[in-house]
């Protein structure tokens, strides 16, 4: 187990942090950031008969070959011994849980699951840190989500907003938010929540929202489908770029006192906006008829660059995709983030949106399914 705890030039010990989730768009982010600062960084991953480590392969090829500083480690939330081996072994001076059942509308589907891992799980790492005495040496960072604001309460939504949780999934997040902060006030363990809106890269997961429209425009543009099929085009959403907020984390468990903080944009866009911005990257106009189940995107206008005609309908809408409850507006305040961290994004939306767009083009021209993170 020699490599769990390595020593630089016999004097000085690199931070070790370890992340659940790594396999994710925030925990590849993340993984870079963190290597980048000279740390060695343990990931905990599920166990899947199919590969699952796209995101991060290219990450664990470089930094393995010249210098040994990523490891990872078979394991899941749900699963209260094997947490508590992992982070026995590892001994992490961080712990960031990024790892979640994190689909809002597939926790509808499998609510017990995602309470055990998404809120539970949060109790079993604390009662780790708590049970193996690290209670002084690792600091936890848990990512927390708009999501807990649901059936909003005020506009824009800052660290003091009520919570109105509308999924499984927000409300597995609320139970793991003051879990949180009671291990900090009963313990005085380092804890932190992250309180982060949309943010989407690349990496995003393609049954998201974000990830699938761009993904649909590539596939339409290239002959290999016709129209995206998507839920409520009216819910508002504040989005911003997961490169920005793995930032946010990092300066969040690092503040020198331990607290909650909202990340965000500060602006909002309905999914309609995105669809248009994310056609517009390709200079293609869509306007849109009729309403609610009967509302459709049809191009209005194309440069010639892709084969798609006036008139074409690219965007229908599926009730299937609607949810139980439904989200219609999230915006953040993130001037407590911005004002005491330091932290602000560098990525607006079209910025965000023309990277999606360029990216999934280019993967599925190529037929290339490899992520690089840039």
């Amino acid at each position: 187990m020699d490599h769990l705890n390595p020593i630089i030039t016999g004097i000085k010990m690199k931070k070790v942090a370890l992340i659940t989730g790594i396999t994710g768009q925030d925990g590849a982010y993340l993984t870079k950031l963190l290597l980048d600062k000279g740390y060695i960084v343990h990931g905990i991953k599920r166990r899947s008969s199919l590969f699952n480590t796209q995101r991060i392969d290219e990450i664990f090829e470089n930094i393995n070959y010249k210098n040994k500083r990523l490891f990872l480690h078979y394991g899941d939330l749900t699963d209260s011994t094997n947490i508590i081996r992992i982070i026995k072994e590892t001994n992490p001076d961080e712990i960031y849980n990024l790892g979640a059942m994190s689909h809002v509308h597939v926790s509808f589907e499998a609510p017990e699951y995602t309470a055990n891992a998404d809120g539970i799980g949060t109790l079993r790492i604390l009662e780790a840190i708590r049970l193996l005495g690290l209670t002084k040496k690792t600091k936890f960072y848990q990512a927390s989500t708009s999501e807990l604001y649901g059936m909003v309460k005020e506009i824009p939504q800052n660290e003091k907003t009520p919570f109105y949780p509308r999924s499984p999934y927000a409300s597995a997040k609320l139970f793991a938010y003051w879990t949180v902060v009671n291990y900090r006030e009963a313990y005085g363990i380092h804890a932190c929540n992250g309180i982060l809106f949309n943010h989407e890269s690349p990496l995003r997961g393609e049954t998201f929202v974000s990830r699938k429209i761009t993904r649909g425009l590539a596939n339409i543009v290239l002959g290999n489908q016709d129209k995206i099929s998507l839920g409520n085009l009216n819910a508002e959403r504040d989005w911003g770029h997961a490169k920005d907020y793995v930032q946010g984390m990092f300066l969040i468990l690092n503040h020198k006192v331990a607290d909650d903080f909202v990340l965000s944009s500060d602006t909002k866009f309905s999914i309609r906006n995105f669809i248009i911005k994310a056609f517009e990257k390709i200079d293609v106009t869509i306007n849109f008829k009729g309403e609610g189940l009967n509302e459709v995107g049809v191009v209005a206008s194309n440069s010639g660059k892709y084969n798609l005609k006036e008139g074409d309908v690219v965007i229908d809408v599926d009730p299937q995709y609607f949810r139980p409850t439904e989200v219609d507006l999230l915006i953040g305040d993130s001037s407590k983030a911005r004002n005491q961290l330091g932290w602000s994004p560098s990525y607006d939306l079209d910025m965000l949106v023309k990277e999606m767009v360029d990216n999934d083009i280019e993967m599925i021209k190529n037929k290339k399914n490899l992520y690089t993170i840039n």
